[in-house]
């Protein structure tokens, strides 16, 4: 077991065994979630932050959970009602809150390179939870573990992201995650959201959906996010989905144990059909599930927590 770092920023900068000690813990307390009791005192008198600088309801929730069932003091602090209306900088409202004594900052903010930036001068734990187009490391670490868990392996297996890459910040965590952890990784999608540059990451990239999905072990389906998207990049939503969507008659030609997978919220009809996304292929509750026992090993991981205190 291998964790020493004192933040969660990227995984990027993570080794292969770091994430698999997340995922071993994760394992752990997956289980916890099953008991009667699902409390444990690991983070008794510790005060967490969630700073949530732009929307989200999915993510900030599985983290409030998560640290509640870790025993944590809850701080939650939404931009919509704070004073970076008045002008207040980052630096300020993360200094002040450093100065109510908070032990760890859950940050999601539109800016790529957030997270790092409050990173250099606080003395708390800071967890990005989403930094612009960049990051999103506990998404990918439950995707990750949710392959883990069906497929018994990651080494080996071939992932189709299909979908958004550019402006996803989940591809690109999602990347390095499964390419670290030795998973074949193709991209797929619009040729203008899906740019032959990601190859550098170490990734097959095509822009034949049909192909793309041919010989997958997992398609990952990433949200076409209209609030970011670029009127440039397709002419239509109806266009994108007789493209690249997930249809029945392209889920027909998927090997049969093939599992369906997406960080939602899901635009039903557009990246994916209704009825496959509650098939019994897909494994989207599963992901929800898992996030919330995966954010509790990085919490629990960032306050120096050891494997075998997770039973007590």
């Amino acid at each position: 077991m291998s964790w020493h770092h004192k933040h969660l920023l990227d995984i990027e900068s993570l080794s292969a065994d770091e994430i698999t000690t997340v995922l071993d813990t994760a394992k752990a307390f997956k289980a916890v979630g099953t008991r009667a009791i699902k409390k444990v005192p690991a983070l008794r008198g510790k005060t967490v932050v969630n700073l949530f600088v732009e929307p989200s309801t999915r993510t900030r929730i599985s983290f409030e959970l998560a640290e509640q069932r870790l025993s944590a003091d809850i701080i939650n602090f939404s931009a919509e009602a704070s004073s970076f209306k008045k002008g207040e900088t980052l630096k300020d409202t993360a200094r002040n809150l450093e100065a109510l004594n908070a032990d760890m900052i859950v940050m999601r903010h539109s800016a790529s390179g957030a997270a790092h930036f409050l990173a250099r001068f606080l003395h708390a734990s800071v967890i990005n939870a989403g930094d612009g187009a960049h990051e999103h490391p506990t998404q990918a670490l439950l995707d990750t573990f949710t392959v883990r868990e069906k497929k018994g392996k990651v080494a080996g297996l071939n992932v189709t992201i299909l979908g958004d890459i550019l402006y996803s910040r989940v591809a690109r965590s999602n990347i390095w995650a499964l390419t670290k952890l030795g998973a074949n990784v193709t991209l797929c999608g619009p040729s203008t959201l899906v740019p032959k540059v990601f190859e550098q990451m170490g990734c097959r990239v095509t822009h034949d959906v049909e192909e793309a999905i041919r010989d997958a072990d997992i398609i990952n389906l990433l949200r076409i996010q209209h609030e970011r998207q670029r009127k440039t990049m397709f002419p239509s939503i109806g266009e994108y989905t007789s493209f690249f969507g997930l249809t029945k008659a392209r889920m027909a030609r998927t090997k049969p144990d093939a599992l369906i997978m997406h960080p939602g919220p899901i635009n039903r009809g557009v990246e994916i059909d209704s009825e496959i996304a509650d098939c019994s292929r897909s494994v989207i509750l599963d992901q929800v599930t898992n996030g919330l026992a995966v954010r509790m090993a990085v919490l629990f991981l960032l306050n120096g927590g050891k494997a075998q205190e997770i039973a007590g």
